[in-house]
């Protein structure tokens, strides 16, 4: 697990290559749900 693993991270940024652990893009961030309107259901 260091430079010379082709399939670690650090590996992928030594070679330069992407792959599953290096991804081209980085994934979408995490972030909460937009709030839903509230449906009143008492009526």
């Amino acid at each position: 697990m260091g430079k010379g693993d082709r399939k670690s991270r650090r590996g992928k940024i030594a070679r330069g290559s992407y792959g599953k652990s290096r991804p081209h893009k980085p994934s979408e961030p995490v972030t909460a749900a937009p709030p839903k309107p509230e449906v009143n259901t008492l009526e």
